[in-house]
């Protein structure tokens, strides 16, 4: 017998002595059933109308399955103690069917009215689900707003659901003594007719291990309440104690009322709504004690809190010998070995990349404390932390590594920690004694471009042309030094501005090589399930699943297009006329029709920088081409961009030193200004 095995058997044996109860109480009236297959019906619960307090509280038994009879509900469970009734209701799935001319569609729908009966849709027990992708709920009663939530879209996240953290799904509560609700269910169809929604009341305790549309019925609790002469009428014990001294003189005999005054463990047997006769207890008198029974007590006490300390402290050696396999568990099949392995064979590289243990990351993150948490996408969860040394870090949780993949994200950590580039974020180790592999990076403060770009105003940070041509210059210089200036070229497949962040001078650093890939320098693509964002997809990856480098090229092209615009790669707020396409789409077809003035940012339709800002313009243009061999290489993009901020730099000094035109002077020039063109 194993170690573990002996512990839980001791234990087991110690509970049943100490907490064993004397004798068990009928839950039912007498002659009346407390069972119906393995659910319990105490009062004032019945099967029958004399078995129960009123027509409301009458369960009827059909083929072994309880059913409240006044609501035609399955019974799941009775709790006394805490005044509740778990039920069985069933959920229905929305799906759109596809051949919706809107993006949305909308459902009411009315859950079981419980007025006029004694239930309440529990709050303290129950949360409302919402399963789906880029759906919401809107939960109202007469005509008040109650809860509400919304799930996000996560479209690499699979189908079924573990659980709920508001990708795909979203939870909220419900008020107090609530008897009826209406729910309005709002479906956005993002993809066709696979896009399903489920809306449903369920208990907290309660998750599947996995959520699918299969799911037909869900737990749901109620609370229920008796009124006060109802209470009252049930109870028949009295509640003073009557004491009879006996001829021995030691010890009084008292008749109690088993409602009254029980110890904890007697409490639980009883049924307080049960009228029962006046039970018979022994205590002792204080002025006449036994000693020997106090001695007795007194050596059993001491006994089992020994004992209870030794099957402690064994559970303390056997659980700390249990983490330390799991975490060499972890680390094996993590791919520490291999790990290691491939940092033994360069010391340079070894010495940049440390391996760190879960006990410094758990300390240094407070447990991955949820309130550490900067930031979160489809590759993990990144957290702010502080390692012994004092050095402020990014710690990334990663998702669960494919063990078929193992080798290949072990030889991308080696290929990151060679990276050693200003405007690349630098990953300083890893540790793989945990469930999944957390990632330790160089901490960035001054949060992303895509923050700085959407969500800042100008009276925060002036959000400059000259800062906008500078960090596009860094980005696309960095690119093009992982693309064509280290030994094994890397392809990041997920350039977004949301993967670029800022430090505290605003210099750009590429993050998050979560779906990065490095390749042979004899081939030219790489063949994998198509990953990314959409927005800021290439077309022709999309298409083929072949990424190439001009792949990142065409992701960088609209990054371009929204420093010049700042507007959102996908619209979400259906202002404008073609906002149902995207970002990428209304840029080319601006281009084409000669009006770039038309989606230009405001602040940058300034004369004196007309020719940087156009020029970037037709750069995004050759970038967005939908054939990649017709877009530049990434080295190409960055030298054209350092020539157009050399010319910029030119200018700029040209104009210090008092050579301004008039023309150059002239400052904002309206959207229908003629000079704003392509060159087309």
């Amino acid at each position: 017998m194993s170690q573990e095995n002996l512990f839980c058997l001791l234990f087991l044996l110690v509970c049943i002595i100490i907490f064993s109860p004397a004798k068990v109480r009928a839950l039912a009236k007498p002659g009346c059933n407390d069972t119906c297959g393995n659910v319990r019906i105490p009062y004032p619960f019945g099967t029958s109308p004399g078995c129960a307090l009123n027509d409301s509280f009458i369960i009827i038994c059909n083929s072994s399955k309880p059913y409240l009879s006044k609501l035609n509900l399955e019974v799941l469970n009775v709790s006394l103690q805490n005044r509740t009734l778990t039920i069985n209701t069933p959920i229905t799935h929305f799906c759109s069917s596809g051949t919706e001319t809107s993006a949305i569609t909308s459902w009411n729908i009315k859950t079981t009215d419980l007025a006029g009966t004694p239930f309440f849709y529990s709050k303290t027990y129950n949360k409302m689900l919402l399963f789906g992708c880029g759906n919401a709920v809107l939960n109202q009663s007469e005509f008040k707003i109650l809860s509400s939530c919304a799930s996000t879209c996560e479209f690499s996240t699979p189908q079924v659901i573990t659980k709920c953290y508001g990708v795909n799904c979203c939870e909220t509560t419900l008020p107090f003594y609530l008897t009826e609700y209406h729910l309005k269910l709002t479906i956005s169809r993002f993809n066709s007719s696979t896009n399903c929604a489920s809306v449903f009341l369920a208990d907290q305790n309660w998750l599947p291990e996995k959520f699918s549309q299969s799911l037909q019925s869900v737990p749901v609790v109620l609370d229920w309440t008796m009124q006060r002469a109802d209470v009252n009428a049930v109870y028949a014990c009295p509640n003073e104690i009557t004491y009879l001294e006996l001829e021995s003189g030691r010890n009084f005999e008292t008749f109690i009322c088993p409602n009254c005054k029980l110890e904890a463990a007697d409490r639980e047997q009883i049924n307080p709504y049960l009228e029962q006769p006046c039970g018979r207890g022994v205590i002792i008198d204080p002025e006449k004690t036994n000693k020997k029974a106090v001695l007795v007590g007194a050596f059993t006490n001491l006994s089992v809190l020994f004992l209870i300390f030794c099957m402690f402290t064994l559970y303390n050696v056997v659980k700390k010998r249990r983490m330390r396999r799991i975490k060499e568990n972890f680390f094996k099949r993590n791919g520490g070995l291999l790990l290691q392995q491939q940092l033994s064979t360069d010391e340079n590289v070894m010495e940049r990349t440390r391996i760190f243990t879960a006990k410094e990351l758990d300390k240094a993150t407070d447990q991955l404390n949820e309130n550490r948490i900067i930031g979160q996408g489809g590759q993990g969860i990144v957290y702010k932390g502080m390692l012994t040394d004092g050095k402020i870090v990014a710690i990334k949780k990663s998702k669960k590594v494919d063990e078929r993949q193992l080798e290949q994200f072990i030889n991308e950590v080696v290929i990151l920690s060679q990276v050693n580039h200003k405007n690349v974020v630098k990953l300083l180790g890893c540790c793989l004694e945990t469930e999944v592999p957390l990632l330790v990076y160089e901490f960035i403060p001054n949060g992303t471009l895509s923050s700085l770009v959407h969500n800042r105003t100008d009276d925060e940070f002036p959000f400059t042309w000259h800062l906008r041509l500078r960090i596009a210059g860094e980005v696309a210089g960095a690119l093009a030094y992982l693309h064509s200036a280290i030994s094994i070229p890397i392809y990041h497949r997920d350039i977004k501005s949301s993967n670029i962040l800022l430090d505290q001078k605003y210099i750009a650093k590429v993050s998050d090589f979560g779906t990065s890939r490095s390749i042979a320098i004899d081939k030219t693509h790489l063949t994998t399930l198509v990953k990314g964002t959409f927005g800021y997809l290439d077309p022709e990856y999309f298409q083929s699943s072949q990424f190439t480098e001009k792949s990142d090229v065409y992701s960088f092209g609209v990054v371009l297009v929204e420093l010049l615009t700042r507007k959102k790669p996908i619209s979400s707020s259906g202002l404008e006329e073609d906002s149902h396409l995207s970002l990428a789409t209304r840029f080319l077809m601006s281009m084409d029709e000669n009006r770039l003035n038309s989606i230009l940012d405001p602040q940058i339709l300034d004369r004196r920088i007309e020719e940087e800002v156009v020029g970037v313009a037709k750069l995004s243009q050759r970038c967005l081409n939908l054939k990649g061999k017709e877009r530049p290489t990434m080295k190409e993009v960055a030298i054209e961009l350092e020539n157009i901020k050399l010319s910029a730099n030119l200018q700029a000094n040209f104009e210090r030193q008092g050579f301004m035109t008039e023309e150059s002077a002239s400052v904002v020039l309206s959207d229908t200004n003629p000079s704003w063109t392509t060159g087309r």
